[in-house]
């Protein structure tokens, strides 16, 4: 009984245990998806300057947009999600965070006067001369990013799960997602600014060259990360040791253990519905509100700001909610249901009553829903997924989110230039049907939570359980653990 007393009073505690450690942790991956969201959306507030200053059409940069995710779907992050379980996550996200700053790289000589005439300038605008060779290839260069940023987001979701097991995942996940959706904020705040700020005329040079520097400091703050996550491994090995324990490794014959999964299909579509309503329709928000309300590209861009602001505050509060309480399918509903009301009222009410405070409304509201989904989805993976593939699983679920990702900014933009015959100038489209287009997958996307929610009252996958287990549990856990220890000396 001393012995079984002993061990009690005096658990292994690892480095994860530490509050400060692994909420040091969180700040140091949440910093470089935050720098990755800004770089992101840096110029989706100067869709009307590129369009003028470049010659970019509304076609070239739906393609331009949808070129983040192109190499992602045709199978980048399927194989990002075996190198994440296989190399783990210090090699994955340095990879990844310095794919980021080199598809920066790219993209900023396209936009920059150093590329304006150059003999690959004239080579890439000789053939598909519908899209400018700028556009081309800066659409390569934020295709090389966009593999770097979504290999970095699930390297981010795995290792929250990693080093908040057992403890406050909802919420740290929540904290990670409102600090990259601060980036948001940021960036539609400042980039029309910088944009500005060199005074004469207007360019995009200044923003993206200013992201791409914060880029930098992202990778940077990965590295410190990784000494920390390499301590932690150490401490995790050693006792897995002394318990005699093994963890299973991930085998590619788990890819397809996933993709049979119902379930994961269900999560999956409901993901890409729901992001493809949200991401894209980030790209053509502010030019929306411009041409609706009549207001220039900087006012309209501090009106759409406000749009992660809601999904900031409220994702950490509904990460300790669920964490606590549960109800992570009834959340996916709700948040469905309010992305119908918003994008309905930007195609049928904004237009016939062209209020500044309606258009606020809507756009706060939106990100009401932007906090419900992805705090109720992401921290859901993990109880129906087994630890070992969870890397995969998160990347094949990006996958097909990506695949919505890659062709929605160049449908939209299609169906932008298709319902707005002879409109050449950038400010006076017309954005009733794309934004239908944008509720019509709400409404699917709700369908496919309620389908979850009654499979989980059928089968009980926990997803309407909280998160953080009852004391009572970890102490009967901790005893029967001792028991066995003392028994075996």
């Amino acid at each position: 009984m001393a012995t079984i007393s002993q061990t009690l009073k005096q658990p292994q505690e690892l480095l994860r245990d530490k509050a400060g450690a692994r909420w040091t942790a969180l700040i140091l991956i949440s910093s470089m998806m935050f720098f990755a969201y800004m770089f992101v959306d840096v110029m989706s507030p100067l869709q009307a300057l590129v369009e003028k200053q470049r010659g970019w059409s509304p076609d070239a940069f739906g393609y331009y947009a949808g070129a983040e995710y192109m190499l992602n779907v045709l199978g980048f992050l399927i194989l990002a999600g075996i190198i994440l379980d296989k190399m783990g996550i210090r090699f994955t996200g340095t990879l990844s965070a310095s794919m980021m700053v080199i598809g920066a790289g790219i993209k900023l000589y396209a936009l920059s006067n150093m590329f304006e005439g150059t003999a690959l300038d004239n080579w890439l605008s000789s053939w598909w001369t519908a899209m400018p060779g700028s556009a081309k290839l800066a659409a390569f260069g934020f295709m090389v990013f966009g593999c770097g940023c979504e290999m970095c987001g699930i390297t981010v979701s795995k290792s929250i799960a990693k080093w908040f097991e057992g403890k406050e995942m909802a919420l740290a996940m929540g904290l990670e997602m409102a600090i990259a959706r601060l980036g948001v904020f940021a960036v539609f705040s400042i980039s029309p600014r910088l944009a500005d700020w060199m005074g004469g005329q207007p360019t995009v040079v200044v923003p993206v060259a200013f992201c791409s520097a914060l880029l930098c400091i992202g990778l940077l703050c990965f590295l410190v990360f990784s000494v920390m996550d390499r301590k932690l491994d150490k401490e995790l090995g050693a006792k897995k040791s002394s318990a005699g324990e093994s963890e299973e490794e991930f085998k590619m014959s788990d890819v397809a253990g996933i993709f049979s999964s119902k379930l994961f299909w269900i999560v999956a579509l409901l993901c890409v519905l729901y992001y493809s309503a949200i991401f894209p329709f980030q790209r053509y928000a502010a030019n929306m509100l411009q041409c609706t309300l009549h207001i220039d590209a900087t006012t309209a861009s501090d009106i759409f700001r406000w749009f992660p602001i809601g999904a900031m505050v409220l994702t950490p509060l509904l990460g300790y909610y669920l964490d606590r309480k549960g109800k992570g399918a009834t959340m996916l509903i709700w948040g469905a249901i309010l992305m119908i009301v918003c994008h309905l009222t930007f195609a049928l009410l904004l237009p016939q009553f062209p209020s500044m405070a309606l258009a606020f409304t809507a756009i706060v509201v939106l990100g009401v829903s932007f906090s419900l989904v992805p705090a109720a989805l992401w921290p859901s993976v993990p109880k129906i997924m087994e630890p070992r593939f969870l890397g995969s699983a998160y990347s094949l679920i990006f996958w097909v989110q990506n695949i919505g990702l890659a062709l929605f900014p160049i449908l939209i933009g299609n169906v932008l230039t298709w319902s707005n015959p002879g409109v050449t100038n950038p400010d006076e489209y017309n954005y009733t049907v794309p934004m239908l287009l944008f509720a019509s997958l709400g409404g699917l996307a709700l369908v496919f939570g309620v389908v979850l929610k009654a499979l989980d009252a059928k089968n009980h996958y926990g997803l309407e359980l909280p998160n953080i287990k009852p004391t009572s549990e970890s102490e009967e856990e901790a005893v029967e653990t001792a028991e066995m220890m003392a028994a075996e000396e």
